[in-house]
């Protein structure tokens, strides 16, 4: 009889399972990648809060991030459909033969739920755990048998961490179900939830029907556990990164950013999940386009394509954002509509999205809807330093696969006479206070991405306006708001470098050069402005300009221009 209990004190070999060796798990066919890049979306994280030394710490956390964490490109991992023998589910977890599946975020949990009993126990688990992949790695010689042929009437599984989170349950466990469809086989296609029914909610089913109606006569949902003797299921390969070398799995290391965290093939809790935030997964690239098959040819015009996303009271948790009424009084002017997508059909959510301008609204699982964003949509999320570190990330992956713009704006946290960082695993997450402060930065940026020009009085604010456009690939908009603040400019050389970059996004390298020049009369301290003259002026054709900054360069910099001359002839030629 099949049973939700699992003893975790076991090691490693005993409790998990490695695809590699003949061990119950078996791919349907040889899969055509494990990994391949997939390009960035754009993100940015924004200090938002009314008081300066929280400013600093968001700040500091974001640059950190963006140093050390962020990928030179995203990883898409390949999602496949397998045979699994001697199958149990046991609560939102997947056995075969006696060993868990290590797939997808299931599998990060599963390795985090055993590091965590076993540290209670005084046991270095993690270790122990980066010793069985290490192990792993050096017996493969295959990422996993393939199957013979199989009867079509095998019933398919997927596994669910619960049917009322509407993040998991798209990202996780609907988005198997888009690659297991297309796999042929007729039998009944059940979810396994280890929730109470009760707690069940009505999208799952909804969405699952909507987006698969060719089978939705045969979904079902069974509560966890269950057993199977042979059962279709998918796996996710992020996990198999650290259980095979080199010549099964390519190396990843020359996207990762630093060594701060990352280790290799190690496969230490750090790197499993900086991987798993710069990750998505070919079932999600499935899932955003049998959504967007789904809506295309019908007509959604009705649907605003700016909007402020509220909460339906009943529906969602109570987690309303101090100053959200403020907020969307001074959107309203802009067309921005209130809207809450548990009031929308599943297919309207997508539509909503898909054709979306700019959506808004404080940090929440209804964020899931990025995955069916266009690359025309800036989605924007205010949250706190605590949603920063701890779910950030976790979004990133449905940005990358949309292509769409997010920013993330960092605010306060509202709550009453508590001071000091909240405890995610007492305190939950903390509902959003957005202050005055706060509200003007998300306004400055909305209105110049939408094509209005605030006046701003400080350079300092103007600055990092133009450097947030600058980031999201606004260069126009970022010109616009520097030639609105012209008189800001003069004598700072910041503000003209950013003009400078503003006009070389753009192509313009004549214009590009005359704020270089006026960026260098401003801070003549700044070698590398002239060094950016020499190769602005040879884009724009201008040898006379070439010449007068290596002149310069040779005379304030002399190091600087023996490094720089050191290898290129031309310049020696011209600097004769």
């Amino acid at each position: 009889m099949a049973s939700n209990q699992t003893d975790f004190r076991q090691p490693p070999d005993r409790l998990f399972l490695n695809p590699g060796q003949y061990s119950g798990i078996f791919a349907l066919c040889e899969p055509d990648f494990l990994w391949r890049p997939h390009d960035r979306a754009v993100i940015l994280g924004v200090p938002a809060s009314a008081d300066d030394e929280m400013n600093g710490r968001i700040g500091r956390f974001v640059s950190y991030t963006a140093r050390h964490k962020t990928f030179a490109q995203a990883v898409e991992f390949n999602t496949i459909p397998v045979l699994l023998e001697g199958a149990e589910f046991r609560k939102s977890y997947v056995m075969a033969n006696g060993r868990f599946v290590l797939s997808g975020a299931s599998g990060i949990r599963l390795q985090n739920r055993y590091c965590w009993i076993n540290r209670d126990a005084g046991e270095d688990a993690e270790a122990a755990l980066a010793d069985w992949f290490g192990m792993c790695a050096s017996v493969n010689r295959r990422v996993m048998p393939v199957a013979s042929s199989l009867p079509r009437d095998l019933p398919v599984a997927i596994d669910c961490r619960n049917t009322f989170n509407y993040y998991h349950f798209l990202t996780e466990s609907l988005s198997q179900l888009g690659v297991l469809v297309n796999a042929g086989f007729t039998g009944p296609v059940r979810f396994h939830f280890p929730n109470h029914p009760d707690k069940t909610r009505a999208f799952a089913a909804g969405h699952a029907r909507a987006l698969f109606p060719e089978i939705a006569d045969r979904i079902e949902f069974v509560r966890s556990p269950a057993a199977y003797d042979r059962v279709i299921a998918a796996c996710t390969l992020n996990s198999a990164y650290f259980q095979y070398g080199d010549d099964l799995v390519p190396s990843i290391d020359h996207l990762v950013p630093s060594r701060a965290m990352w280790q290799g093939r190690a496969a230490t809790r750090a790197a499993q999940g900086l991987l798993s935030m710069n990750a998505v997964d070919s079932a999600l690239v499935a899932l955003r386009n049998r959504a967007l098959e789904a809506i295309s040819g019908q007509d959604f015009s009705y649907l605003p394509r700016r909007f402020w996303v509220g909460r339906e009271p009943g529906h969602a948790r109570p987690r309303q954002m101090a100053g959200e009424d403020e907020l969307f009084e001074m959107l309203s002017p802009f067309g921005f509509e209130r809207i809450a997508f548990e009031t929308l059909s599943p297919l309207e959510q997508i539509a909503i999205m898909a054709n979306a301008e700019m959506m808004i609204a404080a940090h929440g699982a209804g964020f899931t809807n990025m995955l069916f964003a266009g690359p025309q949509t800036t989605v924007i999320e205010l949250g706190t330093l605590q949603t920063a570190q701890f779910r950030w990330g976790d979004f990133w992956k449905l940005a990358h696969v949309a292509g769409c713009r997010y920013v993330s704006f960092f605010a306060d946290y509202a709550r009453d006479g508590s001071r000091g960082d909240p405890s995610f695993a007492v305190d939950g997450i903390v509902p959003v206070s957005l202050s005055r402060r706060g509200l003007a930065e998300v306004m400055a940026l909305v209105v110049t991405l939408l094509g209005h020009l605030p006046r701003l009085n400080r350079r300092e604010p103007l600055q990092r306006l133009a450097e947030r456009l600058l980031h999201l690939g606004a260069a126009d908009a970022a010109l616009a708001l520097l030639d609105a603040h012209r008189g800001a400019e003069k004598g700072h050389g910041a503000l003209l470098l950013l003009r400078a970059e503003c006009h070389r996004r753009l192509g313009q390298a004549s214009d590009e050069l005359a704020a270089l020049r006026l960026a260098f009369a401003a801070d003549p301290g700044r070698a590398q402005t002239l060094v950016q003259i020499v190769w602005c002026a040879r884009k724009a054709q201008s040898p006379e300009s070439v010449r007068w900054a290596l002149s310069e360069l040779h005379a304030r910099f002399p190091d600087r221009h023996a490094d720089l001359v050191r290898d290129r002839a031309w310049m020696r030629r011209l600097a004769c």
